[in-house]
């Protein structure tokens, strides 16, 4: 049985995923990792990812577009903000019998494929605390008044950037069913903060997948994930602490939050980003950048102002 990893990347997020990696192959050198083209231009990170950590990109690039294209026309290709992030459920089909999705925008703190053992008696698997903040970002309250899930259902929302399944658990036909279910009430589905995929797969894993899990409703529980908390302690060796679970975290996620210098555990970032390489000595964020360019536009027209 074939386990691996999948990603999606295109060179935009090139810094990001090189620190997924990084910390991917400090704790597990040999797991093979996929990544699935997020767009047309992935060719400088394919080739990054590739020499540094022996990334391969996913085989049949031209099902990942037949599929990408039969879902966004199934909702109208203006309807998602970020509608290539459904080129994810390629996953389903690639060369891994049991696979792990995770997002660029994560750093892991250990072998974190060993979380597919779970799979043993489940068939899909998640790791965080999404459903502690109700329905939003994924679900609008018509689900509950329609009686489209149950409470206790819901209580198995999870993120979309980090989760695992086994192949053949759903087909391609399932997926443009489910669009076309999702289709016919987009009024249940929270898009207020531009998710696009999120509310689709929950919808779908809810509706098809009996056996699924979420890690952190074990009985021991399990620690939290998400970069906007602000309790987590550091442990030695770039890790963290959630106090709240009495557990070391699995991985972190800047769901959400753009990853730059002051950023919430931007050092940790920073340390994956660079591991075993030199650290640039300045960084400039936009804002700063900005700011910049305003006060030499702003000295430049003093200057012609005296000429």
């Amino acid at each position: 049985m074939s386990r691996g990893i999948y990603i999606i990347a295109n060179d935009k997020v090139t810094e990001q995923a090189i620190a997924l990696l990084n910390s991917i192959r400090l704790y597990d050198r040999d797991v093979p990792v996929v990544m699935i083209p997020y767009d047309e231009t992935y060719q400088q990170v394919a080739d990054i990812l590739g020499d540094k950590f022996g990334v391969t990109v996913y085989e049949d690039l031209d099902f990942i577009k037949r599929l990408s294209q039969t879902l966004q026309e199934i909702f109208g290709g203006e309807f998602f903000a970020r509608p290539n992030q459904f080129r994810k459920q390629a996953c389903w089909f690639g060369p891994f019998d049991e696979f792990l999705y995770i997002d660029t925008d994560i750093v892991v703190f250990e072998k974190i494929i060993d979380n597919l053992n779970y799979l043993q008696e489940q068939d899909f698997i998640c790791c965080d605390y999404q459903h502690r903040g109700g329905i939003t970002n994924v679900f609008t309250p018509k689900v509950i008044e329609d009686q489209v899930f149950t409470p206790e259902e819901l209580r198995s929302i999870f993120n979309g950037g980090f989760w695992a399944a086994k192949k053949g658990v759903i087909s391609e036909q399932d997926l443009y069913d489910s669009f076309a279910e999702c289709a016919a009430h987009p009024e249940y589905f929270d898009f207020s903060q531009k998710t696009s995929d999120q509310p689709i797969i929950n919808y779908m894993i809810l509706k098809r997948v009996k056996r699924r899990f979420n890690i952190v409703q074990r009985p021991e529980k399990a620690a939290g994930s998400w970069a906007g908390t602000n309790k987590f302690q550091p442990m030695e060796g770039y890790k963290l602490f959630d106090p709240d679970n009495n557990q070391p975290l699995q991985y972190l996620h800047w769901a959400g939050i753009r990853i730059q210098p002051g950023c919430p555990y931007w050092e940790i970032w920073e340390h994956y980003r660079y591991l075993n390489e030199a650290k640039p000595t300045f960084y400039q964020t936009k804002a700063e950048k900005k700011t910049f360019l305003n006060a030499v536009r702003d000295r430049f027209r003093k200057l012609k102002a005296n000429l």
